[in-house]
């Protein structure tokens, strides 16, 4: 097996977020090459601290959460992608994660740009905002809300999720009035994101389906397989009711999956059957 083939097989063995930290590392490094030979380019991928920049720029309220320009800032933001997406992924699945993932980077985008438009005497100093640290936080606010008891292991001792989201607003909060508030108020946008999401999902509203929709419309547009629609041909299957059997099987596994997540944010993970727990493993790959 050639180097090239080695690389693309492990990169397809790893889970979405996972993914993700690839192409992070892989940005870092390109970036670092190239910010010696032209600063200005990447102009076009942070996000602009202006609101007239950001209009000519609209593509940066996603490009700059992609973007790093300090080593420990990717270290510990891919650390924290690492450990979530395991946590994440036995629960849900992979297009819940993108969607929580992507609208938290928006959400601390726009955070970004309407604190230092709205109150630009309180905010100042930063021009731009560059890091995954706001995508990031929504992902582990949303943990922390949809199922705040779950215990985490931290060093010797257990904490419940909610222990630690309440200590990362905090720590964002008194980070406003610091050197890095454009950032922490980011993180603040994405934590809004995340905790909105999880609430809503308890009540049975997925608030990330139509992004979703959006996004698959997208790369749609550059999907190899497009099929013409007139090929597509009436395929007898079995209905009741207008459903056919893989609907009911569908919507069967999707409420065992809304029971057991039920069971999780009353009781906590550990509550579980070992049962319970491999369907939810096993509902986490697919």
């Amino acid at each position: 097996m050639s180097l090239q083939e080695d690389i693309k097989y492990k990169l397809a063995r790893l889970n979405v977020l996972e993914k993700l930290i690839a192409v992070n590392v892989a940005i870092f490094v390109v970036s670092f090459i190239l910010r010696r030979v032209a600063r200005s380019i990447y102009t076009w991928v942070e996000l602009p601290s202006d609101f007239y920049s950001f209009i000519i720029k609209p593509w940066t309220i996603v490009t700059y959460a992609f973007l790093h320009y300090d080593l420990i800032h990717l270290f510990f933001n891919m650390l924290w992608l690492y450990f979530l997406a395991r946590l994440f992924l036995n629960l849900f699945s992979p297009k819940m994660a993108l969607n929580v993932y992507f609208l938290g980077a928006i959400f601390g985008g726009l955070a970004f740009l309407l604190g230092y438009n709205i109150l630009p005497s309180f905010f100042k100093g930063s021009a731009y905002v560059v890091g995954a640290s706001a995508a990031v936080r929504a992902l582990m606010i949303f943990l922390c809300a949809y199922m705040p008891n779950k215990e985490i292991r931290f060093f010797t001792f257990n904490l419940k999720l909610w222990y630690v989201g309440v200590a990362l607003i905090v720590f964002d909060v008194f980070g406003l009035f610091g050197f890095n508030a454009g950032g922490n108020l980011a993180h603040l946008g994405g934590a809004l994101l995340g905790y909105i999401y999880a609430k809503q999902l308890l009540k049975g509203n997925d608030i990330g389906k139509g992004f979703e929709r959006l996004m698959n419309t997208v790369t749609g547009w550059f999907s190899k397989d497009k099929k013409a629609p007139l090929k597509t041909v009436h395929k007898k299957k079995s209905k009741v009711g207008g459903y056919t059997k893989g609907d009911f099987d569908s919507f069967n596994k999707q409420k065992q999956i809304d029971i057991i997540l039920d069971k999780i944010s009353k009781s906590g993970y550990d509550s579980l059957t070992a049962k319970e727990k491999e369907f939810l493993f096993r509902a986490g790959k697919e």
